[in-house]
């Protein structure tokens, strides 16, 4: 009959509908993620919640804490989306300045100890089961067996972030990170505590890989990287050129070109920990600076974002505690 062949049809796309929804997993829409906003007046900032089953990112490469999406002053946006992709699990699909913790050779912390089956230590991530493999994939994102606990304390203008984890191989922490807005300036501070509560020593480089995208503009000659001394790219940057203290672009760059190199001549102390980015077309630029000394710089940069990615090491001993802080300065350019 007609009146039952339209409600079968309707039964068939009902199961077909849910059976997209099961296969899509965690893919949500962008306003079902989990996100605070903060503000001191000057800026707002959005900032993406760490939730294990509905966050915005759910891969095992960066810490889940302090991702902003957006952060906006005087009319103009300094992170945002940079990225085609919008599946949580994918190792880049992040935003805002993003950081990772690597140890030795780009691996993670107790994956050289463990064996096939046995587990590991994401910093910011949770405990992930190592599989049958010959080394560690950095890009690739593995099954996490326990996401540990994410306490989120939020306030007007700050927002602090908690994990603490322990694995059963030894390694443990109580991990801190405070996003927090300057009264009366257009300044984000982030606040960095690292405890290792384990039996053994947390020995780890860190890094932020900032993702800076300035009013959604396009990489070219209208961007430029000012370091506080003369950079000293280790390779080629092809699309790109270092002139004294300052890195420039030759042409706007196009879908699949990049410039990128780890960077050289930085000394010992942390007042080289500072990097302004500017896109003049756009009018806006911001400063980043640290206070602890590089180990390390990755320059990277695609035709959506110019991303210096500082890296600072650590080692704690079992019991101590580790503390270091970044600060964001926003301003605009003159015409």
């Amino acid at each position: 009959m007609p009146g039952q062949n339209l409600r079968s049809v309707r039964k068939t796309l009902a199961a077909t509908s849910i059976a997209v929804a099961l296969s899509l997993g965690n893919v949500l829409p962008a306003q079902d993620h989990p996100k605070a906003e903060i503000s001191n007046g000057l800026i707002r900032a959005e900032v993406m919640l760490p939730d294990p089953q509905r966050g915005s990112y759910h891969g095992t490469r960066f810490d889940w804490s302090g991702i902003v999406s957006s952060l906006q002053f005087k009319g103009h946006e300094y992170f945002g989306n940079w990225h085609d992709a919008r599946d949580p699990k994918i190792h880049d699909a992040v935003t805002g300045p993003a950081e990772e913790f690597l140890t030795g050779n780009e691996s993670a912390l107790g994956y050289d100890e463990a064996k096939p089956g046995g587990t590991f230590v994401r910093i910011g991530v949770g405990v992930i089961r190592k599989p049958e493999e010959k080394a560690y994939r950095r890009f690739e994102t593995y099954d996490i067996q326990d996401h540990g606990k994410w306490t989120v304390r939020k306030k007007k203008d700050n927002i602090e972030f908690v994990h603490q984890l322990a694995s059963d191989d030894g390694y443990a922490y109580i991990y801190r990170k405070t996003l927090r807005l300057a009264k009366g300036k257009p300044e984000l501070e982030i606040d960095h505590a690292l405890k290792n509560t384990g039996r053994k020593v947390i020995d780890t480089a860190q890094y932020n890989h900032n993702f800076i995208v300035i009013d959604q503009q396009v990489v070219g000659p209208d961007v430029s990287v000012h370091f506080t001394f003369a950079p000293k790219p280790e390779r080629e940057l092809r699309n790109g050129q270092v002139r004294g203290q300052e890195l420039t672009y030759l042409q706007e760059l196009q879908q699949g070109q990049s410039a990128a190199s780890p960077i050289t001549g930085f000394g010992e102390a942390a007042k080289d920990y500072d990097f302004r980015i500017e896109n003049r077309k756009a009018g806006a630029g911001v400063r980043i600076t640290g206070d602890r000394p590089l180990s390390k710089i990755y320059y990277w940069s695609i035709r959506t974002v110019a991303c210096p990615e500082p890296y600072i090491q650590l080692r704690i001993e079992p019991g101590a505690e580790s503390k270091w802080k970044l600060r964001y300065e926003f301003y605009t350019l003159a015409p």
